[in-house]
């Protein structure tokens, strides 16, 4: 009897206003917080419920506000998330502190839950990607999708998209020097060709052209995109390269333009400019847009370090590198950093690696919408290889590394606020 009493309370207290209980429960983000990770689903679950709730930037780590409420609570317990529940007088003074105009501190109403679509291969490897990896662990839900519905215009039923480390400019990542021998390189190649086929393009590159031109269009509208590694510098090389062919044959069985590297077109690009292509097949690079070589120093030192932003005039920078910490260890990626000569002007540098010159994490606005480019493949593995082990996040519940990832989750549920003039 007292448990279905119970019970009832807690289906109760879902469908009343949540004001009624008073109080709010604040969950910090410091290192106080046992589970960074596991936070932000608590606040996606959240707002899949209409229940909006509050985004404390710089205060205590990015803490997040919630109305008191038994559902929630019972969700934090469950998911092993630190939190405090706070009478209605404290929250006032704690919004107070923040409102001082000299503290660089700020409130964020988040009120929606976005659509997430991950642009990823069916029969991708566990190794393949860390956004999949940490929208699962923090029991975020997505949609996989890929070529065929974003070709067929699928992208505008959701609001935040991210790319898998795709190389979209049709060369299989470059593997072919390393991998063409490997049954899964060959699957990869069938599937792609057989794809490009059936939705009626004679090359992969040119059907990968398409899918990228309809992201950038994704945007203008209104999309939030994120990726990470690969799926930055080829993706923009490829948009400058619509004009011209720059595969060679055993990417797309003939020859490249042989002045292909002329007929770029950076105007077309989100972030990068003035680069120079790698013209050799054999050769694991793109373009020299990317530092990955750059990185002859000990893993040890190897960091990057986020800039700091004014919380009340800067609220989307802010709200992307909110942390527990500005320093964050470093790791390798296909594309592992970005060299500064190659970045447009208007592109905002969010972090960088101070001992080699390089940005690490950009963001950008195109017509309606965002992007926001972070090198690197795993946060928490140094230099993951094809073949490792997929990362055990239950071991890296407060990873500064992974939290940028997720920041770019929630930043769609935030209120618009126009930046002060």
């Amino acid at each position: 009897m007292k448990k279905f009493l119970f019970n009832s309370l807690i289906i109760l207290a879902g469908l009343l206003p949540l004001n009624v209980f008073g109080g709010a429960i604040l969950v910090p983000m410091d290192e106080t917080q046992k589970n960074h990770l596991k936070a932000y689903g608590v606040a996606y679950w959240t707002l899949e419920r209409d229940i909006v709730m509050e985004w404390l930037l710089n205060y205590q780590g990015g803490s997040f506000l919630f109305p008191q409420n038994p559902l929630i609570e019972e969700q934090l317990i469950i998911r092993g998330i630190s939190y405090k529940i706070l009478p209605d007088v404290k929250v006032k003074q704690i919004k107070s502190e923040i409102a001082n105009p000299e503290v660089n501190m700020e409130v964020i109403q988040l009120e929606t839950a976005p659509k997430i679509a991950v642009y990823t291969p069916a029969g991708k490897q566990p190794w393949d990607d860390a956004v999949t990896l940490v929208l699962t662990y923090a029991e975020i839900p997505y949609e996989e999708i890929y070529d065929s519905l974003v070709v067929k215009n699928g992208l505008p039923e959701f609001d935040w998209l991210h790319l898998h480390h795709e190389d979209f400019t049709g060369q299989y990542g470059k593997f072919y020097a390393r991998y063409k021998n490997e049954a899964w390189y060959q699957q990869q190649v069938k599937e792609n060709e057989e794809m490009a086929k059936f939705l009626g393009f004679s090359k992969v590159s040119q059907m990968k052209l398409d899918v990228a031109l309809k992201i950038k269009e994704f945007v203008i509208g209104g999309g939030y995109l994120f990726t990470m590694c690969s799926g930055t510098d080829s993706y923009d090389i490829a948009l400058s390269a619509q004009n011209t062919d720059i595969c060679d044959h055993m990417y797309d069985h003939d020859a490249a333009d042989a002045d292909c590297q002329a007929k770029l077109d950076y105007s077309q690009t989100f972030a990068f400019k003035d680069y120079i292509l790698v013209k050799n097949p054999m050769e694991y690079e793109y373009s020299n847009i990317d530092g990955t070589t750059d990185h002859r120093i000990p893993q040890n030192q190897d960091k990057f370090y986020l800039f700091d932003f004014s919380a009340k005039w800067d609220v989307v920078p802010t709200m992307l590198c909110q942390n527990h910490t500005r320093e964050i260890d470093g790791f390798m990626g296909q594309t592992t950093d970005f060299r500064r000569e190659f970045i447009k002007p208007e592109v905002l540098v969010m972090g960088e690696n101070k001992a080699l010159g390089t940005a690490r994490y950009l963001h950008g606005e195109l017509g309606q919408g965002t992007w926001t480019f972070y090198g690197g493949h795993d946060p928490e593995d140094f230099q993951h290889m094809v073949g490792d082990p997929p990362t055990d996040l239950n071991l890296h519940p407060n990873s500064a590394g992974y939290r940028l990832i997720l920041n770019n989750v929630l930043f769609p549920s935030a209120k618009k606020k126009k930046r002060k003039t």
